[in-house]
């Protein structure tokens, strides 16, 4: 008697019952609940950050373009005179960016957007750039700019 019990009890334990594998779900669910907004915080945050820095980035090639052009910048229709030589201008010493074959582009994968000039001029620039955040929409609350946002 105790050898068929012995086996019966063998059998019972192969598996988990389903309210084991309910629990662990639970468990699991509750876990990820938890951890996954703060992961998207964080993330949201540091292509926040790695935009600024592109814009700031940017901001500076065009102070140094300046610097060689009289203090003028390079009109709207005219930015890629930051990466390609126009060929009929004698002041220019570039490529003025790091990435001599791109313009900067945001975050999220788009270009940044410039003007000059700006109707907002910060920081005595002249020009405005801005990215058009995460939703990628322009004129949306989550645009990143270089007029009310501070870009260290």
């Amino acid at each position: 008697m105790s050898v068929s019990r012995n086996r019966a009890s063998r059998h019972s334990r192969r598996g988990f019952t389903l309210m084991e594998v309910l629990l662990v779900l639970a468990i699991l669910a509750v876990i990820m609940a938890l951890v996954v907004p703060q992961y998207m915080n964080v993330q949201r945050q540091s292509s926040v950050d790695a935009t600024k820095v592109s814009i700031k980035g940017l901001e500076q090639a065009l102070k140094t373009y300046a610097v060689g052009h009289d203090g003028e910048l390079p009109t709207t229709d005219n930015i890629d005179v930051l990466i390609t030589d126009p060929g009929n201008d004698k002041k220019w010493n570039g490529p003025y960016l790091d990435d001599d074959t791109t313009l900067p582009r945001d975050a999220w994968g788009n270009p940044l957007q410039y003007e000059y000039p700006g109707p907002n001029h910060p920081n005595g620039l002249k020009a405005d750039i801005w990215s058009w955040g995460p939703d990628k929409q322009n004129g949306t609350e989550d645009d990143i700019n270089n007029w009310t946002v501070e870009v260290d």
